[in-house]
């Protein structure tokens, strides 16, 4: 028997559903999400700003991608570049406001992937 894509597993339909609003929103979210390493940088950031060679070596994402993606994340308004005049100079990527009410979405993001996908052993630190 198929689920209407508006009725919960439970049978009860969701209040307010426009499918064709709902369906944009979420292709507007993974067009930005999905971008592969946009999610593993926000994920980076989630416990506080690092430097450039910090989300480097935390993701292991190349010098020109990262920074590609850096700049992409900053202009859809999820992390903020700060630059610290020195001497010496320091940037730092921090999550902005929008950056910040994303951390609870990733986080039951991660516990889903880790309960319903096959990853292997788990990690030996906690995520």
């Amino acid at each position: 028997m198929a689920v209407d894509a508006r009725e919960q597993p439970s049978g009860e339909t969701l209040a307010g559903h426009d499918p064709p609003a709902c369906d944009a929103a979420l292709s507007h979210a993974f067009e930005l999400l999905g971008k592969r390493w946009n999610g593993v940088i926000l994920g980076s950031l989630m416990e506080g700003p690092a430097g450039f060679a910090e989300v480097r070596r935390a993701t292991g994402i190349s010098d020109s991608v990262l920074s590609d993606r850096l700049a992409g994340l900053t202009a859809a308004g999820l992390v903020v570049r700060e630059v610290d005049d020195g001497p010496p100079v320091a940037v730092r990527y921090r999550l902005a406001p929008r950056g910040v009410a994303l951390v609870p979405v990733l986080r039951d993001l991660m516990d889903w992937a880790r309960d319903h996908l096959d990853l292997g052993p788990p990690p030996s630190g906690d995520c």
